[in-house]
């Protein structure tokens, strides 16, 4: 649409619309927010996202109090009685811990130095991970969007200050998608994963908040009916590992796509 038909449908005139389009001396409330949200059909994500960029620029942020992330005990034996993959993530896609039919499935976290052990760098690097997402564009535009749900929420935090400057500098492609501006708060997805040995896996995957922990959460990967059971037991018969239940969870990241 054009400025002029955004800007009628919001109820707005278009000088004023595009005053704060551009970013000029503008502080509109929450209810010409709300207009604004509906004449772009923003979804429910989208529409808080703007609401929380925008009532920033109406007052001082309040002081940020940042706590290390960290995986409760009873959540790392949790991880240990699974049997299919499971990740713990931080708020910047980091990998604080994972079971070892997890790093089967997603790659060896080994092979990683600590600040590389984290979902979206290791979907930029060069190297196998990339080529075991069956839509590799998909799930990077999935994990920017959380990324940048995340720095909406503490645009100055060290973490996403130094992801998001990493890849901007070496990735030509996360500039791109960076640039769309797209935010998520996925809970829930599916996607299939193409793995060497026992082929494209086709799995679900949903993301629980860790009690009294704000920020991480268990992704937890279960396989489609069909096929995909099987092939995760295979992986797991070939890795010497037994999938009921899920071996030893160790600290740290996996690869991923």
């Amino acid at each position: 649409m054009r400025r002029e038909e955004v800007a009628m449908l919001a109820g707005l005139s278009a000088d004023y619309y595009q005053r704060l389009e551009q970013g000029r001396n503008v502080r509109p409330s929450d209810a010409v927010l709300d207009s604004l949200a509906d004449a772009l059909e923003l979804d429910e994500i989208e529409r808080r996202h703007m609401l929380m960029l925008a009532r920033a620029t109406r007052q001082p942020a309040p002081p940020v109090h940042r706590r290390p992330e960290r995986v409760p005990q009873s959540t790392a034996r949790l991880l240990t009685h699974l049997g299919v993959p499971a990740v713990v993530l931080g708020r910047h896609l980091d990998v604080l811990a994972w079971n070892d039919l997890a790093a089967e499935l997603l790659g060896d976290p080994a092979a990683y130095p600590p600040e590389r052990r984290n979902f979206l760098t290791a979907l930029f690097d060069e190297d196998g991970s990339r080529l075991r997402c069956a839509d590799w564009e998909t799930t990077a535009l999935d994990y920017i969007g959380m990324l940048r749900a995340a720095v909406a929420a503490d645009p100055d935090h060290p973490r996403a200050v130094a992801v998001v400057g990493e890849l901007s500098i070496r990735s030509p492609e996360f500039r791109r998608l960076w640039a769309r501006h797209d935010v998520r708060e996925s809970v829930h997805g599916a996607k299939v994963i193409h793995h060497p040995r026992v082929g494209d896996i086709a799995l679900e995957w949903d993301a629980y908040p860790l009690p009294g922990n704000p920020g991480p959460v268990m992704v937890v990967f279960t396989p489609q009916p069909g096929a995909a059971d099987d092939q995760l037991r295979l992986l797991a018969s070939l890795a010497g590992l037994d999938a009921t239940p899920a071996p030893p969870a160790r600290p740290g990241p996996a690869q991923t796509c």
